[in-house]
């Protein structure tokens, strides 16, 4: 039997997490065997500007900070529970990615 593996990515934990807690509720419903939400290490992103655009003045930085949460989530591969993963309603901060797996 196949195995779907979901990841997450979002900037956002809220929306991260509610998505995940809809996919296992889904996994739930349907009777499929499911392992996670596994939380895997956080990206930082961190890009360094400095505040004055001229040469003259002090030398003053500011940094920026971006941080990318990944979540992963393997269910069987239930045609039925992939079904309904896809219709749920998914903000414009998670990034989806469904691979299946032998």
């Amino acid at each position: 039997m196949s195995t779907a593996v979901i990841k997450l990515i979002s900037t956002s934990v809220k929306d991260i997490n509610g998505i995940a807690s809809q996919i296992k509720n889904i996994a739930q419903s349907v009777n499929v065997k499911s392992a996670g939400p596994i939380p895997l290490p956080t990206h930082r992103i961190v890009h360094t500007t400095r505040r004055t655009p001229a040469a003259d003045g002090s030398h003053t930085f500011e940094k920026w900070e971006m941080r990318l949460h990944k979540r992963l989530i393997e269910i069987d591969g239930s045609e039925q529970a992939l079904r309904q993963v896809m219709r749920i309603p998914v903000p414009d901060t998670v990034q989806i990615e469904i691979s299946l797996a032998e």
